[in-house]
């Protein structure tokens, strides 16, 4: 609730290895269709880490202004027609709403760093005359915002939130907290596309990534096999509002925005816990919910065996050990960093729409201590009311959003 008004998710927009398009992406999910493979936008021969999560058949002049294309990211491109879709589902006239009451915020993580690369090149290989005006701001963290705000004519307050995988889930809270202060409609979500040389070399000095070179048994949350997590692109954009002012377009929604809260882990050297289990707390406590309210979890799913435990141990802290039925469809998609959480939501809200839990693709065995009713194939659940969707970003960020079906 926000002022006394529910907040209800009414439009989906994905690009994801899974598929463009939500209806794409849920098809694929229900059926265990995988979107890793070899990385095709390089040669990876020479890295440690070969396979990923890759948006395929994405054509940015096919779904995005071509006069944009040369001045973007594709981190930014695949934004845009995900935001393209979101506003067509939730059915906006952007026209007929006052343009400083409909806001931006978006989710980043690495930012633009495939056009970044590019740029650097030029400048090494030919002199700074090859170095585009763009490169001033393509690559920064809140391009994706800027360039959403200015195609669709949004000038409420917009902002970017950098919280690594949990920045989906940031940026969904701070779209709440701007529907309590007026705003009409936020466009919120995240999307990430980091799969270059430089990117890769990036995410490999976090030591998590899996370097199995086997799509099926690469990333395997919670099982005892577990090898870090494949890296991904993509995620979702999604428009976000208050029950009366989708009441007064006449439009239907997805979900109910129920409840949120966001932590920080310690450091490791003081010997305390990792923030989830209390920031899973406040969030039940945000929704004024309990934990048998709860019905499915999305979880984080690091498929790093020490993070897999903890985020365990956090889950049956709350819920009881195999108390709650936890799933993570992102084994088909990769780890999507600043669209990962976003995406998941996406996810949650669909399973929500069709009273379906999607399952786990890949564990068949948890590792010790994963007391967890892991979803390891669809399930129709006698109840699917409200899920919990679960988000860590490297480093110490940790989220929790809940969301209940309309």
């Amino acid at each position: 609730m926000t002022n006394g008004q529910e907040v209800l998710i009414t439009g989906l927009g994905v690009v994801a290895p899974t598929g463009v398009g939500a209806d794409a992406h849920w098809q694929a999910v229900l059926a265990g269709k995988s979107g890793i493979a070899r990385i095709t936008h390089f040669d990876p021969t020479p890295y440690p880490v070969r396979l990923a999560g890759e948006v395929k058949g994405f054509v940015a002049t096919d779904r995005v202004p071509r006069r944009v294309v040369p001045e973007t990211d594709r981190w930014t491109q695949l934004a845009l027609a995900a935001a393209g879709e979101a506003l067509d589902d939730a059915g906006v006239d952007l026209s007929a709403m006052p343009e400083y009451e409909i806001a931006v915020v978006t989710s980043s993580s690495s930012g633009g760093t495939d056009f970044g690369q590019h740029q650097m090149q030029n400048l090494y290989q030919n002199g700074p005359s090859w170095v585009g005006v763009y490169q001033s701001i393509a690559w920064f963290y809140a391009a994706t915002t800027g360039q959403l705000s200015i195609r669709h004519g949004m000038r409420g307050p917009c902002g970017v939130l950098c919280g690594e995988q949990a920045g989906g889930l940031d940026a969904l809270g701070q779209a709440r907290r701007l529907l309590a202060s007026g705003t009409r409609l936020v466009v919120s979500g995240g999307t990430d596309a980091s799969l270059c040389p430089y990117g890769l070399v990036a995410q490999l000095s976090s030591g998590e990534l899996s370097a199995v070179d086997d799509p099926v048994g690469a990333y395997l949350p919670f099982d005892v096999d577990a090898s870090g997590y494949l890296p991904g692109e993509g995620g979702a954009i999604i428009v976000v509002e208050t029950a009366a002012v989708a009441h007064e377009r006449g439009t239907e929604a997805y979900s109910r925005v129920l409840g949120y809260a966001a932590g920080f882990d310690p450091r490791p050297d003081t010997g305390r816990p990792p923030a989830l289990r209390r920031v899973i707390e406040r969030a039940l406590k945000d929704a004024n919910l309990r934990p048998d309210d709860v019905d499915v979890v999305f979880a984080d799913a690091a498929g790093v065996p020490a993070r897999d435990l903890a985020e365990a141990q956090a889950i049956s802290a709350v819920f009881g050990p195999r108390g709650v039925a936890v799933t993570a469809p992102k084994t088909l998609t990769g780890r999507l960093y600043g669209g990962g959480a976003a995406l998941d939501v996406a996810t949650a809200v669909l399973a929500q729409r069709h009273g379906i839990v999607p399952s786990t693709a890949g564990p068949t065995r948890l590792a010790p201590g994963c007391e967890l009713d892991l979803v390891t194939s669809p399930r129709q659940p006698a109840r699917l009311r409200t899920a919990m969707v679960l988000a860590r970003g490297h480093g110490g960020f940790t989220a929790a959003l809940l969301l209940g079906r309309v």
